[in-house]
């Protein structure tokens, strides 16, 4: 058992989590609640995923009462997995964060140990190359999930390879790769060549990733921002349609464009 001899930052130092411990014990007791003595891993997948997306919706509104409330529904989908293995004699809550703490302990060599970090991308570096040391050698996508969303995807292979020593070194070098690859978009346009358009785009929005992570930015956050904000711009262009009387089809490109710069948030 490792034990960090540091106070916990909490008005209550978590006696809360034992009481949701205990609650979720009783509800699946004998005499607790039908519906969820019935759940098992699979019947609650779902559910995760569920929370998971309501959480990422709150963290993008920035809605801290809701961002709590989400955490909440998310902590419950975490202790009732544990209960299930717990009713199943195979490990229980405490087994979870045991194996959480020895993890985060040696994957934060610099915190609890002697290494030295420039930044918070050289933490995530050394984050993947510890874990490869744990696991030994493996394939780049392996235990990557494949239905993460693509750009996150990509960003924790780059990762992976950045923590093997595959890396660009800086900001200005992956955009100058980016230039290339769109370049070559480009080429592959105006050779009509639409075989290879698929192709390059996607080394487009792979290079994309390695510039955004380069400058310590989420892809995966930035255009989700970008598509909400896209979605309001068009709703206040389309008023502007509306209320003018215009047909957007008997428009120019450039003027619909202009009007569309029009629909910038006063």
């Amino acid at each position: 058992m490792i034990h960090v001899d540091e106070p916990v930052p909490s008005s209550q130092g978590g006696e809360r989590l034992l009481d949701l411990v205990r609650i979720q014990a009783r509800l699946r007791a004998p005499d607790g609640c039908p519906w969820d003595a019935e759940q098992t891993h699979q019947t609650l997948a779902r559910h995760l995923l569920e929370e998971t997306h309501e959480l990422i919706e709150a963290i993008d509104a920035d809605d801290s009462d809701a961002i709590r409330e989400e955490l909440g529904d998310l902590l419950l989908q975490v202790t009732f997995h544990a209960q299930i293995a717990s009713d199943d004699g195979r490990w229980d809550v405490d087994d979870v964060a045991e194996g959480l703490v020895e993890k985060l302990i040696h994957r934060h060599p610099h915190v609890f140990g002697d290494v030295e970090v420039a930044d918070a991308n050289e933490v995530l570096v050394n984050w993947e190359r510890l874990k490869a040391d744990e696991k030994g050698e493996q394939a780049i996508q392996d235990d990557i999930p494949a239905t993460l969303p693509a750009l996150a995807r990509a960003g924790k292979v780059q990762r992976r390879a950045a923590g093997w020593g595959f890396e660009w070194r800086s900001a200005s070098s992956a955009l100058a790769a980016l230039r290339e690859e769109v370049d070559e978009l480009a080429a592959a346009i105006q050779a009509g060549e639409a075989d290879n358009a698929e192709e390059e785009i996607g080394d487009v929005l792979f290079s994309v990733v390695a510039v955004a992570r380069k400058l310590d930015v989420d892809a995966e956050s930035a255009l989700r921002r970008t598509i909400r904000g896209f979605a309001e711009r068009y709703e206040r262009f389309m008023a502007i349609v509306k209320e003018r009387g215009l047909d957007l089809d008997a428009m120019s490109e450039a003027d619909i464009r202009t009007l569309f710069r029009q629909a910038r948030t006063p």
